[in-house]
């Protein structure tokens, strides 16, 4: 699958909306958190909270740089709050944007990879393919959800990605609160898999115009190499080309564990994101 910029900009301007949408659940709940959704450039700047996860800005550069006194009123509400700035740019957008970030003081903190599945029919996978042993996959309701965390958290706190770079796994309450957060907005799916009745593996997914968002998938310690995050990979295909999208996709921390399992089911690394960072 080729990523040219345009398809890349529809990626990370979806990725921002699924920010935003969460800052504004935030808000909602806690209006002394001081959220922000400020649009630039034809992105977002996001924050959600302090060490909110999706504070960022994100979707930018793809039109060229974009106003700098827009971009200092962002910073500018940043600092405000007493929080860095983080930039999530895009391989794909105007290196004009790149430069102009490093020539304010944004220093660069990594990068991670955005990789795609293309969902059209000629691309279509073999979705016949079973389940490992008495596994098996479904979808959630609102009713099952502390289950699908509870496996979520437990999965997260014995990371096995491997890779370079990546942020650290945040205390348990911290993490539960954001997955709560983040699965509760629009758009989102959720999916496990069960052995012998016990709920062992997750996996969530977002649909938004035509982007299929994987995110979030899991698996208990003791249930690893069995196949299943495979399993739930085919599962979400499956469903997000049933609902007319034309793309799946998921990021990844460069060189880990997740990202060999998606290219081994056919995702292919599309652009790179650099994280430049800049304090308050």
């Amino acid at each position: 699958m080729f990523a040219p910029p345009h398809l890349a900009s529809r990626i990370d301007r979806a990725e921002g909306r699924l920010c935003a949408a969460i800052a504004r659940s935030v808000d909602a709940q806690d209006p002394a958190s001081m959220c922000a959704v400020l649009e630039i450039g034809g992105g977002v700047a996001i924050f959600a909270g302090p060490g909110a996860p999706t504070n960022k800005m994100i979707g930018v550069g793809f039109d060229g740089p974009p106003d700098e006194a827009a971009l200092e009123q962002v910073e500018r509400a940043f600092a405000e709050r007493d929080a860095p700035l983080q930039a999530e740019v895009a391989t794909l957008a105007d290196p004009a944007w790149h430069a102009c970030l490093v020539r304010r003081g944004y220093e660069p903190r990594g990068f991670e990879n955005v990789l795609g599945h293309s969902l059209a029919p000629s691309a279509a996978d073999d979705m016949a393919s079973a389940t490992p042993g008495s596994a098996l996959v479904e979808r959630l309701d609102a009713g099952q959800l502390e289950g699908w965390i509870d496996v979520m958290v437990t999965s997260f706190g014995h990371a096995d990605a491997g890779g370079v770079g990546g942020d650290a796994i945040p205390p348990s309450d911290t993490l539960r609160r954001w997955l709560s957060l983040t699965v509760a907005t629009p758009g989102f799916a959720l999916m496990a898999v069960r052995v012998e009745g016990q709920l062992v593996a997750g996996a969530s997914m977002r649909l938004d115009v035509g982007v299929a968002q994987f995110a979030g998938a899991a698996t208990l310690p003791a249930f690893r190499r069995r196949g299943l995050q495979t399993a739930l990979i085919e599962w979400r295909l499956a469903r997000a080309r049933d609902a007319g999208c034309d793309v799946a996709v998921v990021t990844t921390q460069p060189g880990s564990r997740s990202q060999r399992n998606v290219q081994g089911r056919g995702f292919d690394l599309l652009y790179a994101r650099q994280l430049l960072v800049k304090q308050p």
